[in-house]
């Protein structure tokens, strides 16, 4: 059994902030995004991966997944401002599908209040033996006994 030990953290800020149209209603699916760099400092060794997810626990009808990516190698550290939504990226990183049933970052739109945004990278020791397309729930299960470190990230965001 690996031991689970929070060994690195998400070091970079993050922003984000989504663009309306002034002329129609807000919709979740169509609403546009910018993201800051997201960077964290490198796993233990014998990292091979990371994956990252970010849900949102507040949401009326219970956590929320914004992004699910997988299969980062582990070489890489950081992502650049506004990560294509492509099943696969030019790293070599997967996207899994979010609850808005699409690939890539789906941006915040709460209906109400404050809600919490968490960013949880995962360093592992192996990479996903899947193709793009994980769920939240499907990552979780695959990484299970591979999580060798995790640092996470809280942003707030109301509107």
């Amino acid at each position: 059994m690996k031991a689970y030990i929070p060994v690195f953290l998400i070091i970079f800020t993050f922003l984000f902030f989504p663009l309306y149209s002034k002329d129609k209603e807000r919709e979740a699916k169509t609403m546009e995004l910018k993201v800051t760099r997201l960077t964290w400092t490198k796993g233990p060794e014998g990292t091979k991966s990371y994956a990252l997810i970010s849900d949102d626990p507040d949401a009326p009808i219970g956590t929320w997944v914004h992004w699910v990516l997988y299969n980062i190698p582990s070489n890489v550290i950081s992502l650049p401002e506004n990560v294509q939504k492509s099943k696969r990226l030019d790293i070599g990183a997967l996207h899994g599908k979010n609850d808005f049933r699409n690939f890539g970052y789906g941006g915040p739109c709460p209906p109400g209040g404050t809600h919490r945004y968490y960013f949880k990278v995962y360093a592992l020791d192996s990479m996903i033996d899947a193709g793009p397309g994980l769920t939240k729930k499907e990552l979780i299960k695959e990484m299970e006994k591979h999580i060798l470190a995790q640092g996470e990230l809280i942003g707030k965001y109301s509107r």
